[in-house]
């Protein structure tokens, strides 16, 4: 597939995403489009994903001050059925007019990193490993780039990964669940500490480091115990077979990479330094690596990689090329 023809599927998707967030704020889904929405969104996995973040921009831009202006403009989504404009109404479409206009002019990524900042509560920079303390006493060490956003009530303890990773210390609250939704998914904690990772090619990671959770997905429902792991997105729950020493390194301040390709050993590098590294040849992404690296010394990290895999190395403005 080109590159021009990715960007237009990715486009077709941000507005039907668009579409569809819209929709569900209206509460203007019967059966028939209920039941389209849930083939969409099993269509693909990259759906549920795109359609999760149209909500979170839609929340953010229903929520401007009353005197922020607005396109006023009903937006031109493709197949969007009409629904008659009531009085009061206009504020609501032009805010839908501006998340048309946002998803479809910006990719995902771009577009969270704008959206993000505005919704979280807690966040953390790129090369960033932070521990807070949430109302209750539970503990959350924040992975690099991440964000969550909190929400708790009387009857519930809702806590929302919005981007990157988190480790969750629960503190025992047996009349308020605690719960961690991600991606279209949900995590209830069942014991006392659990990872949820987002990864936008690979889906939503959770694993158990104590007791249990329970994950809801895609319509599928599993309980993990100690140990165990497993990753969903919009097709179901998927078996994964993770080291929960190594994907959780990095709350011990090391990166540890065990026989892993090196296009995802670069991957991950690039969400902790400043820099960013590029292979120069699509064969070297599946090149194993192991090593450990450790978070405040990662400005040797092209080095060490060029000198350990026998490669050339350069860095021109921050850039470094491994060829």
């Amino acid at each position: 597939m080109s590159v021009s023809s990715q960007d237009a599927q990715q486009r077709s998707i941000r507005q039907a995403a668009a579409e569809w967030a819209v929709l569900l704020a209206d509460d203007a889904l019967d059966d028939s489009r209920r039941e389209a929405l849930q083939q969409w969104l099993q269509a693909d996995a990259r759906h549920a994903e795109a359609l999760a973040f149209a909500q979170r921009t839609w929340a953010v831009l229903g929520s401007l001050p009353a005197g922020q202006p607005l396109h006023r403009a009903r937006p031109m989504l493709p197949g969007a059925p009409r629904i008659r404009r009531r009085p009061g109404r206009l504020r609501r479409w032009g805010a839908a007019a501006c998340l048309a206009v946002l998803l479809g002019g910006l990719g995902l990524y771009q577009g969270e990193r704008l959206i993000v900042p505005m919704l979280a509560d807690h966040r953390t920079a790129s090369g960033e490993v932070r521990s807070l303390s949430l109302p209750d006493g539970s503990e959350v060490t924040l992975d690099s780039a991440s964000a969550i956003r909190v929400d708790y009530s009387v009857e519930r303890r809702r806590v929302e990964l919005l981007a990157g990773g988190a480790i969750f210390q629960v503190a025992p609250q047996s009349e308020r669940p605690f719960v961690v939704e991600a991606s279209g998914g949900s995590v209830r904690a069942l014991g006392t500490r659990f990872l949820v990772q987002r990864n936008p090619d690979a889906g939503t990671l959770v694993g158990v480091l104590e007791h249990a959770v329970q994950v809801d997905a895609a319509g599928a429902q599993r309980q993990l115990e100690e140990g165990e792991s497993l990753r969903y997105d919009a097709t179901g729950l998927h078996d994964a077979s993770l080291d929960l020493q190594l994907a959780t390194s990095w709350q011990r301040g090391l990166l540890v990479f065990d026989r892993q390709p090196l296009g995802r050993v670069v991957e991950q590098l690039n969400r902790y330094r400043s820099g960013y590294i590029v292979l120069g040849r699509a064969d070297l992404a599946q090149r194993t690596v192991s090593g450990v690296f450790h978070l405040d010394a990662l400005d040797d990290a092209l080095a060490t990689l060029a000198r350990e895999m026998q490669l050339e190395h350069r860095e021109v403005l921050g850039v470094g090329l491994l060829y």
